[in-house]
């Protein structure tokens, strides 16, 4: 099996790139993609350990980007983390993210909830200060009893301490990825939007785009959803991955590479996906 999907502590996970590797050789796993949100800053360490792990290391991005009005995850597998223009891109969108966090701490003290920024940051052992670590402060503050009710309460989507990020347009992530040499597929598809939403339309949209692949298999899904994107991934000549979108302690019962326990990502998908790679292509 392998694991497509998964975060460490350099976004909004808990584990370090060592401890991710560690249970991927546990689980039994070949190859192990590392997709942190919207940062690369993991990814020289995770690639470090190759040589001390028979697990193949797969460097990738999950970007936060807009289509047809929602939020759309998008991950980007096999790029080349050393990619200048990749890098300059991300690190402006680390700026945009910073600007995002210091209104979210004038909004909270707005709404009555002081936190500061060095309180929220000292959470993050990266630096990278996400959504999660606002949650956390909250909890220590006493102004949220979990993170699970800091967000549905307080800083989730629509609620009165949320700032919305300027999310990228998809179009622009896809070129983003293609760029860096990198394969497009869309995450988590079907988790973000309602249930008369038609994905069979906006993936041929995506398609014409530059997207690559789709997430097929996933910790959320149910035997009928899975089979419904393994077929359209077919249908639309799209690679299907799949992958746990493991967070450590900040998604507990969900384990790398089994997801909730029924989570099985065959590794044939992954020579499907590597060959998409744009340079695999080229003249």
């Amino acid at each position: 099996m392998i694991d497509l999907h998964c975060h460490s502590h350099f976004s909004d996970g808990t584990d370090s790139p060592q401890t991710l590797v560690r249970l991927a050789e546990l689980a039994g796993l070949t190859a192990l993609a590392l997709t942190d949100h919207d940062t690369l800053e993991g990814l020289p360490e995770f690639l470090a350990i190759q040589s001390a792990t028979s697990v193949r290391l797969i460097p990738g991005i999950e970007l936060s980007c807009r289509f047809m009005g929602m939020e759309l995850h998008l991950l980007g597998l096999f790029l080349d983390p050393s990619c200048p223009a990749l890098k300059q891109r991300v690190e402006a969108l680390q700026r945009r993210r910073h600007t995002r966090n210091v209104q979210m701490v004038q909004q909270l003290e707005t709404i009555g909830l002081p936190i500061t920024m060095k309180e929220v940051a000292d959470l993050s052992p990266s630096g990278v200060v996400s959504r999660i670590h606002f949650a956390r402060a909250l909890v220590n503050r006493g102004f949220a009893g979990s993170r699970q009710d800091a967000f549905a309460r307080i800083i989730g989507n629509g609620r009165p301490g949320h700032v919305p990020f300027e999310d990228l347009q998809i179009a622009e992530a896809i070129q983003w990825i293609l760029d860096a040499d990198g394969v497009p597929v869309v995450a988590h598809p079907g988790r973000s939007t309602h249930r008369g939403f038609c994905w069979d339309e906006a993936m041929a949209d995506l398609k014409a785009l530059g997207l690559q692949g789709l997430e097929a298999c996933y910790s959320q899904y149910g035997p009928r959803e899975e089979a419904y994107f393994l077929d359209l991934a077919q249908r639309l000549d799209l690679a299907p991955t799949g992958g746990s979108d493991y967070h450590g302690e900040f998604k507990p019962g969900l384990a790398l590479g089994v997801g909730h326990g029924t989570l099985a990502v065959p590794d044939a998908f992954l020579a499907g996906v590597e060959a998409r790679k744009p340079s695999w292509h080229r003249p």
